[in-house]
């Protein structure tokens, strides 16, 4: 297909706006961490950090989805993801209430790479609708993620404002993170026959919907706020 056949055929733009369209609806937990990695920089650095942050997690997310399927099905893969997520979300909560910028966010640089570290561990499930929506494209991929980029910005950018009013966002934020590690941490196939053995119901439903709830990952959640917090005291 050449570059007019591209432009012109609807189901190249159908495909590209889905692709669009998954990447942000599933990066609402990604603009949480951009914009917590974000607001221990001076003012006049945030904006730069949320920016190259979100390109290179797109970038990232891109090479990711190529190679989706064969990533997730590594054992112990979403184990050490879990635990890199419960890892930053204390981390996040312990830094908070220091009134000088957190050496491990000192730099747009240094946060750009906590950023990536989140976001990779965060992307592994995601790029998996957006590879569906891709349909093997490669090329589609790389456009609809990288025309992606402004809308996950300005999300970043969104929390981030929510953050200065309200400093309990930082916390919650973390919490989502603790949250997530502890349901990868559960997910992860090198575990599944022991957990459906010994936690069958370790996944509770919420009535009138769809969705369930991780018991791990709210116990989680839990954990790293009070971890977070015990080691905030600790460097007040």
């Amino acid at each position: 297909m050449d570059a007019l056949e591209l432009i012109a055929s609807p189901t190249v733009w159908t495909s590209l706006a889905n692709i669009m369209l998954v990447n942000v609806v599933l990066s609402g937990d990604n603009a949480i961490v951009i914009a917590l990695a974000a607001h221990a920089l001076p003012a006049k650095q945030q904006k730069p950090a949320i920016f190259f942050g979100s390109a290179a997690a797109i970038v990232m997310r891109a090479v990711l989805t190529v190679f989706a399927l064969e990533l997730l099905v590594l054992p112990y893969l979403k184990i050490v993801g879990g635990i890199l997520l419960f890892y930053i979300a204390v981390k996040l909560i312990a830094d908070q209430h220091q009134t000088s910028s957190v050496a491990s966010h000192a730099t747009i640089g240094s946060a750009v790479r906590t950023i990536l570290l989140a976001d990779l561990v965060m992307s592994l499930d995601n790029v998996l609708g957006v590879a569906a929506a891709a349909k093997g494209n490669v090329l589609l991929l790389i456009i609809g993620l990288a025309l992606s980029v402004p809308l996950i910005v300005y999300g970043s950018t969104f929390v981030l404002n929510i953050m200065r009013k309200f400093p309990i966002t930082i916390m919650l934020g973390a919490a989502l993170l603790g949250y997530l590690g502890g349901e990868m941490f559960f997910s992860d196939t090198a575990i599944q026959t022991w957990v459906q053995t010994n936690l069958p119901n370790h996944e509770l439903a919420i009535p009138a919907t769809d969705l369930h709830l991780s018991v791990p990952g709210v116990i989680s959640a839990f954990a790293a706020v009070l971890l977070g917090s015990w080691r905030s005291k600790r460097k007040i």
